[in-house]
């Protein structure tokens, strides 16, 4: 099991390593449109959130409603599926980040 990390290790560093090369100097030419593409991005994925949440919690209320005796474990989901949902939005900002 011990070498089985350590191979896996080693092929991670290894196949890490072409992400830190440097870019060549004349890669240059035309409009650099990431930022803005990110910014966009991040707008959409804020609101599609922002739409899900809502709705997500607006169906765990109503299924609390209507059957009280479930509260714990759609409790559960809705928190489940809230921080899923949430992770969107912060996957997205981090993608903004590196864009620049």
């Amino acid at each position: 099991m011990k070498r089985k990390l350590i191979m896996l290790g080693a092929g991670l560093l290894a196949l890490a390593s072409p992400m830190l090369a440097q870019q060549t100097a004349g890669t240059g030419g035309g409009p650099d449109y990431r930022l803005p593409a990110a910014y966009i991005a991040m707008g959409i994925a804020s609101g599609l959130c922002g739409i899900g949440q809502g709705r997500a919690t607006a169906s765990a209320a109503e299924a609390m409603a209507r059957n009280p005796g479930a509260v714990a474990a759609i409790r559960f989901a809705l928190i489940f599926g809230l921080v899923l949902i949430e992770s969107l939005g912060l996957y997205t900002l981090v993608i903004t980040y590196v864009a620049k």
